[in-house]
């Protein structure tokens, strides 16, 4: 496991590859980010929970920076899925 995510969320860089296969995952841009290079949230569901992937293009390769389980992106795919509970 790379960085700190893995400890501070309880969320490995491996896991966290699986939100990308939800064929309803949702992909945004991060507009809050202010540096040169563009980055993007994956919202998808990995198991019984909705997964918020932070990550950003290298050339052709997607980079993962951060992953965790947040309210926030839970929200956001309910929303655009139309799933309410």
């Amino acid at each position: 496991m790379h960085g700190e995510n893995p400890s501070k969320h309880h969320v490995s860089f491996v896991s966290a590859q699986y939100a990308f296969l939800d064929p309803r995952r949702v992909i945004a841009e991060d507009r809050s980010h202010s540096q040169e290079e563009r980055r993007f949230y994956c919202i998808g569901r990995v198991g019984e929970g909705i997964l918020t992937v932070r990550f950003t293009y290298r050339g052709n390769i997607i980079r993962i920076y951060g992953a965790g389980y947040w309210k926030k992106g839970r929200k956001i795919y309910e929303e655009e899925n139309k799933i309410y509970g």
